[in-house]
This record gives C-alpha cells, sequence and structure tokens, in this order.
C-alpha cells in the first residue's frame, strides 16, 4: 500500500470526526435552550419572582447543571420549590443556588449516609475483616463480614464510600503502604461482588501512619479496614446520560 492510501484514510477519519463534533454544538445548544426555556416556565410557577437559570459552568461551558440565582428576598420555601420544579425538568441534573445555601432535592429515596456508617461501624466495632498474615487474602469468616457490610452499605447507594486499609508497625512502611492497600482493594472488589457499584467505591491504603487512638503502633489490632461515606448524590439517569431516551 502507498503512503497516499494511509493519509487519505486519515484524512477520511479527521473529516468524519468534525463534522460529527459540528453537528454536537448544535445539538448541545439547542438541548440547552430547552431547557433554559423550560426551567423559566418552572420559575415562574413556583413564584420565583426575579430568579434565573444559569446552564454553564464557571469556565462558560454549556452544563446540564444550572445555577439559579437572584431571589434573594423570597422566602426559604419558595427557593426551595423553585429549585425542586427546575430539578424535575428531565434532562436537569443537580440545581444549586449561587449563595449555596439551597440544593434541590427529588422525590427518590432519602439517602441518611451516617445511619449507614454508624450500621457499619456497629458490624466492626467487635468483629474485624482479616486477611492471612502478610497477604491480601482474606480469611472465611470475614467474607460473611463482608455479606454483613455490603447490607448495611446498600442503602447509601449513590453515596461516594472510602475504604481505607490499615496496618501494624510491622515491617517497612514502604511494604505496610502496599499491603493496607492491595486490602483495601480485595475488599472494594468483595463489595462490588456483593451489588455494591464500582463507581461507589473509593480504595485507599495508609499504612501504619494512623493507628488506632490508645494503640501502640505495632498492635495487631491497628490491621484494619474502616469505611465511611464521604458524599451523597443520588443518581438519576438523564437523556443525556442515556443515547437513544426521550
Amino acid at each position: 500500500m502507498s503512503i497516499r492510501a494511509p493519509l487519505v484514510m486519515l484524512a477520511g477519519a479527521m473529516a468524519t470526526g468534525l463534522a460529527g463534533y459540528a453537528l454536537a454544538e448544535p445539538m448541545a445548544a439547542d438541548f440547552i435552550d430547552r431547557l433554559e426555556t423550560q426551567s423559566a416556565a418552572a420559575i415562574a410557577e413556583a413564584g420565583g419572582t426575579g430568579v434565573t437559570a444559569r446552564f454553564a459552568s464557571a469556565t462558560g461551558s454549556l452544563s446540564r447543571h444550572p445555577l439559579l440565582s437572584g431571589g434573594e428576598d423570597l422566602d426559604e420555601s419558595v427557593r426551595t420549590r423553585v429549585a425542586r420544579e427546575v430539578y424535575d425538568i428531565p434532562g436537569v441534573g443537580g440545581v444549586t443556588w449561587s449563595d449555596g445555601t439551597v440544593r434541590a432535592e427529588s422525590d427518590e429515596a432519602t439517602y441518611q449516609p451516617l445511619h449507614c456508617q454508624e450500621d457499619v461501624e456497629g458490624l466492626l466495632r467487635t468483629r474485624s475483616i482479616r486477611f492471612e498474615e502478610g497477604s491480601s487474602a482474606l480469611l472465611p469468616s470475614s467474607r460473611k463480614l463482608l455479606n454483613e457490610v455490603a447490607d448495611a452499605l446498600r442503602p447509601c447507594l449513590g453515596s461516594i464510600i472510602a475504604i481505607t486499609g490499615h496496618t501494624d508497625k510491622a515491617g517497612t512502611e514502604p511494604g505496610n503502604l502496599a499491603l493496607s492497600m492491595e486490602r483495601a482493594r480485595v475488599v472494594r472488589q468483595a463489595l462490588i461482588e456483593r451489588g455494591i457499584p464500582r463507581d461507589g467505591l473509593r480504595a485507599s491504603g495508609v499504612g501504619s501512619s494512623q493507628p488506632v487512638e490508645g494503640l501502640a503502633p505495632s498492635d495487631p489490632a491497628n490491621r484494619r479496614i474502616e469505611f465511611s461515606v464521604i458524599r451523597t448524590e443520588p443518581l438519576r439517569p438523564t437523556p443525556v446520560d442515556t443515547p437513544g431516551a426521550r
């Protein structure tokens, strides 16, 4: 094959990509225009005099996550109603106010991360997720415990759940860091296999740097896995997230 053929193919691919980009831009603009029109009507219906919705990021890029501004003299109940009405428009993502005082909530199930946190801590108060010595292989008893942990975390789906691995002071710290990270990853995978979405789980390892309060760094009880719910973000697919949806 001559060198001209690959160049022609490359040019064709670039032309196709540019054409797709050119088509996507107007479609995105039309989509945002529709959201702006619908949100203006929703704001008026909710009594949000003086409130506007800006569907753009801080850098000016189009966004389906509107920022509401104005209406500072409105009652909090009205501001909350305005935010919820805008949020309920199909295609709209999270809604916030420019002053950060109110965030829209959907009518979906209310997640209570603190309750889940307490349930997991209760499970781990008298038991611990254990591994073979110097290894990331789970002991059989820990697999049963992880079933219970997954059940306790299930009501918090949509939240970001941090999984942190800890070790005692035995061994070198680089080795401890690597082992604690690997154990956290093993626990994350175990939770995924039990139905907890991967994108809501964050695994990290801190080695022996954070011993349990009141324990010597060398105490074996420092070998542990800790969980914390660090953010709540209810998930709701929209036409933007679901190609072909109407």
